[in-house]
């Protein structure tokens, strides 16, 4: 979908990592995503997986793959009530070794760090914990490129670094479009919307041009809808009306404006939709309980050396 494609271009993602993991029970690892995202494959054993998202632990085994959110503290054990040690502390390299002597695990890891609040839409209609389908076209993607970031991680030629970053880049595009895939199956979310034909081709239409006075009644026309059955089935599927998922999308976009360009806010609000500075402040701050001003200053990107 194009809207996938706009937000994952704004979403600032840096150089993302790979690890390969080998663990010997007895073991325990803690996770704290601070600010990135994780994907985790099980290649080989079993392991429990453990969030304040879950009423109790899940077991992973071979094959088993789940994206967990940033921010989202999680643990793995080869048994629950492990002792937990922590994982940054275990290895800066691509491949680790830990745990005792006992039954083996193999985890394959992707770490992706990005800009949080670029990233809002997409994250924000997922899950904490994710699991993914790998026996689906889109899952079967993600274990030939975990297969490639194996290979390359352990072969450590000339560019491996290098290479390894790539494909680990190429592995979380490849995670958002499995995870995508999943949840615009079903659902509520504007992911869910956008896999509706009708609805879609309004939600399209908005995405075209955000400056466009759009109204609930213009929408439903262009979605060949009434009224009443346009406004009921987009608050179904999206979970929210119209005219709130229009205001959320120009915030979006006054974000990536206030971080990456001089622009001023008067000039920012024309631009998506706003006619005035004041109309735009004053629904950023309903929204973001911060002025534009003040988001600026806190998330505006450094200037290019």
């Amino acid at each position: 979908m194009d809207l996938v494609d706009t937000v994952l271009s704004t979403m600032s993602i840096r150089p993302s990592r790979y690890a390969r993991l080998c663990i010997g029970a007895p073991w325990g690892i803690s996770v704290r995503s601070r600010g990135s995202a994780r994907l985790l494959l099980v290649a080989e054993g079993s392991c429990w997986l453990g969030t304040k998202s879950l009423d109790e632990p899940q077991l992973l085994v071979a094959g088993d793959c789940c994206l967990v959110q940033s921010n989202v503290e999680f643990t793995l054990q080869d048994a629950p009530g492990r002792a937990l040690a922590d994982c940054e502390s275990l290895s800066e390299t691509h491949i680790a070794e830990h745990g005792g002597e006992g039954k083996r695990t193999v985890i394959l890891s992707g770490r992706f760090s990005f800009d949080i609040a670029a990233a809002g839409p997409l994250f924000g209609a997922l899950p904490p914990l994710l699991r993914i389908d790998l026996d689906n076209r889109a899952g079967r993607s993600i274990r030939a490129t975990f297969d490639m970031l194996d290979a390359e991680a352990s072969e450590d030629g000339d560019g491996s670094a290098l290479i390894v970053s790539r494909l680990a880049d190429v592995l979380f595009v490849q995670a958002m479009r499995a995870c995508c895939a999943s949840i615009g199956s079903g659902g509520v979310s504007w992911l869910a919307a956008m896999r509706d034909p009708q609805l879609s081709t309004a939600m399209n239409a908005m995405h075209a041009d955000l400056t466009h006075p759009w109204t609930v009644a213009e929408l439903a026309r262009v979605a060949g809808m009434s009224r009443s059955a346009f406004a009921a089935a987009f608050h179904a599927r999206a979970g929210e009306t119209p005219l709130s998922y229009l205001t959320s999308w120009r915030l979006y976009r006054a974000k990536t404006l206030l971080r990456d360009t001089p622009l001023s806010i008067q000039e920012i609000a024309v631009r998506v939709g706003y006619e005035t500075g004041t109309a735009l402040s004053r629904a950023f701050t309903r929204r973001e309980c911060v002025s534009p001003g003040a988001w600026r200053k806190e998330r505006r990107r450094p200037p290019a050396a």
